[in-house]
C-alpha cells in the first residue's frame, strides 16, 4: 500500500505539470487573420510581428526605375503581402522578441514561408545584421532582376538613417522631364489605378483636359493613394 500511495502522488504530480508545459508550446505560435503594417511588418491579435531575417523597404520609401521614374517600392512591398495572405490564416513561429517589443517570427500562409517569399520575389532583401537565412533567396530575386533588383535604391536600413541617394534622379531634372513627358500622354484618358507613379499622375493634372478628375478633392495632390 505504501508503494501504491507514492506511485499515485507521482503521477498526480506529473499531472499537474503537462497543461503548464502545453501553454509554453502553443505560447510560441500567433495564428489568425493578420493585418499588414508594412512589407515586414504585421499584426495578428493585437500581436505586432517583425518579420525574421528579412527587412522590407519602409511605407515612404521611394526607388527609381532605370527610366528616372519614381516607384513607391515600400508602399509596393505592404500592398503584395496584404494580397498575397488576404483574408487567409497566418501561422507564426515566435523566435524572439526586438527592443521596441514586437514579436520577432517566421510567418507562413498556407504552409508558404512568408519571409522567404517576399525576398524571392524582390519586395525585402535578407538582413543580414541578424540573419544569413534568406541570402540565397535574395541572390537569385537580384540576379533575376526581381522587384526592386530592376531598381535603384537604397537598402532600407541605410534609408532609415537618412541615406537615401537613389531618390535623387540619375539625370538632370530638366533632361529626366523631358524623358517623361516623350513617354506620357493625354489620350486615352486614365484613372487613378492604370498610372504607375505619382509624378505620372502629376503630369495628367498639368497637361490633360481631364487631369482635374484625378484630383477629387482639389487639394492640388492626384491620385492621393501614390502621391
Amino acid at each position: 500500500m505504501k508503494y501504491l500511495a507514492i506511485a499515485v502522488a507521482v503521477i498526480l504530480m506529473l499531472g499537474s505539470h503537462t497543461p503548464a508545459v502545453a501553454v509554453e508550446a502553443e505560447s510560441t505560435a500567433i495564428q489568425g487573420v493578420a493585418s499588414v503594417i508594412d512589407g515586414d511588418t504585421m499584426e495578428i491579435h493585437g500581436s505586432r510581428i517583425r518579420l525574421h531575417g528579412i527587412d522590407a523597404a519602409e511605407s515612404s520609401q521611394v526607388c527609381m526605375e532605370r527610366n528616372g521614374t519614381a516607384w513607391r517600392c515600400g508602399q509596393a512591398a505592404a500592398l503584395a503581402l496584404a494580397d498575397k495572405i488576404g483574408r487567409t490564416s497566418v501561422l507564426c513561429e515566435k523566435l524572439s522578441m526586438d527592443r521596441y517589443g514586437r514579436v520577432v517570427a517566421r510567418c507562413f500562409s498556407n504552409r508558404e514561408d512568408l519571409n522567404k517569399w517576399m525576398v524571392g520575389e524582390g519586395l525585402a532583401v535578407a538582413y543580414r545584421q541578424y540573419s544569413s537565412e534568406y541570402v540565397d533567396d535574395e541572390v537569385r530575386a537580384h540576379e533575376a532582376g526581381k522587384g526592386m533588383w530592376r531598381t535603384k535604391f537604397d537598402m532600407p536600413w541605410d534609408w532609415r538613417k537618412g541615406s537615401r541617394k537613389s531618390e535623387a534622379p540619375i539625370e538632370t531634372p530638366e533632361m529626366l522631364r523631358k524623358l517623361v513627358q516623350r513617354s506620357y500622354s493625354c489620350s486615352p484618358r486614365r484613372t487613378c489605378s492604370a498610372i504607375g507613379s505619382c509624378q505620372e499622375a502629376l503630369w495628367y493634372l498639368e497637361n490633360c483636359s481631364w487631369g482635374g478628375r484625378l484630383d477629387r478633392d482639389s487639394d492640388g495632390v492626384p491620385c492621393e493613394s501614390i502621391c
